[in-house]
């Protein structure tokens, strides 16, 4: 009792306590969407729209956003646009700045929201546009909120085939950002009605990694290896080409001299996107379709060409679907085999992931059930179906297997990274086949590492 006695004579509760006696601090529920709309334009956002948690578009983020923000209750979505013909151009330097600047205004214009509904008594928080993320979990999921999903259900777009968010006005010539609050608003948005996606396939067109397919196929991998080449995994595979050098000539036969200086300018200002391209070429939205409607020969000339044409170093795993493309495609331009950074550090983030680097092309011709037993640190029984180029897992055992794989999660793990090699799990009893190895290799080409 003493102790609350003194709590209760402390100037600062003192202070508060006749505050709240005078007014409450925050404002009534629900808020106003209007005001909230204009505060969010006058923090500098183009576009703004109204998610509440509870939309089934974004039920599988739910806890996660509960996580960082317990109570949120409303989503705030909104857009910055971004100077088109600074994405456009080949010179990858101004695009850069141009995603850089971009990037932080859209950090900011969040923050400036965030501290005027902090002022009122609003807890609100909002997550990076991008980057940093929550890189303790790498290669897992590092991100706080996935801003593309509730853009969609907040009415700022829909989704491309390139998987860029398309505004209908601007464009996907625009970032995205996301502010959480534990507070209701008087008006929720709705996704809009359309796609402002054209399917003109220039996407496809100009994509350099063959990433982005015309029947909406999307290889991940490919777009991550090359274009992030300088961020997360592929920095980490630079690292490693450091530490396997015997000395300065044994690191420059890895790397050239400007791709080292590369790496040193992503350090110093910002890591770079190697291409972005998709979003270069894209004619989607009001205020960019005009030109492309009336010349569309001069967009290819004046846009498309010089993209396509540009001599540059393609980054590609071994033996994926990129590294045969860019040799079909794109002959003029140079490939780089570099390592898979997507690498599995559990059975279940390999499972999680065999999607996201499954290469279709690799799998032409192949039809096969696998049933995979892991023992050990991590027990778990999968059926992975690879036919018609397509792929599907599933839990437990399903159907008749050709090929029966019992292995040692840690082994198995250690032997995708080549930290183990395969006869010698086979001797030890670590992983064991019943089946054709050849099942094996023929599965080991659709994941390229």
């Amino acid at each position: 009792m003493a102790k609350q006695n003194k709590l209760d004579d402390h100037p600062t509760v003192i202070q508060v306590r006749q505050r709240r006696d005078r007014d409450s601090a925050r404002p009534a529920e629900p808020l106003d969407a209007a005001w909230l709309r204009q505060l969010c334009l006058d923090a500098g956002a183009d576009d703004v729209g109204f998610v509440e948690i509870d939309r089934p578009e974004i039920v599988d983020q739910r806890a996660d956003l509960g996580a960082a923000l317990p109570g949120v209750r409303t989503l705030i979505s909104f857009v910055v646009r971004m100077n088109r013909e600074n994405i456009r151009t080949p010179a990858r330097s101004v695009a850069n700045l141009e995603f850089h600047h971009s990037g932080d205004h859209t950090n900011e214009v969040g923050r400036r929201v965030v501290a005027e509904l902090e002022a009122m008594g609003v807890r609100a928080l909002n997550p990076a546009m991008g980057f940093p993320m929550e890189m303790d979990k790498f290669p897992r999921k590092t991100w706080v909120v996935g801003h593309k999903p509730v853009a969609v259900a907040a009415g700022l777009g829909k989704m491309g085939i390139h998987r860029n968010v398309i505004h209908p006005k601007f464009g996907n010539f625009v970032l995205l950002g996301t502010v959480l609050i534990d507070a209701e608003i008087s008006d929720q948005s709705r996704p809009i009605e359309f796609n402002p996606c054209l399917e003109c396939k220039l996407c496809v067109t100009a994509c350099p990694t063959g990433a982005i397919a015309s029947d909406g196929h999307f290889d991940f991998s490919a777009c991550y290896t090359h274009n992030y080449r300088e961020f997360m995994g592929g920095f980490g595979d630079w690292v490693e080409q450091v530490a396997d050098s015997r000395d300065a000539a044994d690191y420059r036969s890895r790397m050239d001299d400007n791709e080292t200086a590369s790496l040193w300018q992503s350090l110093s200002f910002g890591a770079n996107y190697k291409a972005a391209y998709c979003m270069s070429v894209c004619p989607a939205g009001e205020d960019v379709i005009g030109p492309w409607l009336d010349d569309r020969k001069s967009h290819l000339t004046d846009v498309v060409r010089p993209l396509q044409n540009k001599e540059e170093t393609i980054y590609v795993v071994s033996g994926s679907d990129a590294e045969q493309h860019v040799a079909r495609r794109f002959p003029h331009k140079r490939t780089k085999q570099v390592g898979q950074s997507l690498r599995a550090s559990s059975i279940e983030g390999l499972v999680e992931g065999m999607p996201v680097v499954f290469q279709r092309e690799q799998a032409e011709g192949l039809s096969a059930i696998y049933h995979f037993t892991f023992t050990g640190a991590e027990s778990r029984q999968i059926t992975v179906t690879i036919r018609d180029r397509e792929l599907d897992i599933a839990e437990g055992h399903q159907g008749k297997p050709d090929l029966r794989i019992t292995a040692d999660a840690r082994t198995w793990l250690r032997f995708l990274t080549k930290q183990s090699v395969l006869p010698w799990a086979l001797l030890r009893g670590r992983i064991k086949l019943h089946g054709s190895p050849k099942l094996l290799r023929a599965f080991g080409r659709c994941f390229p590492s």
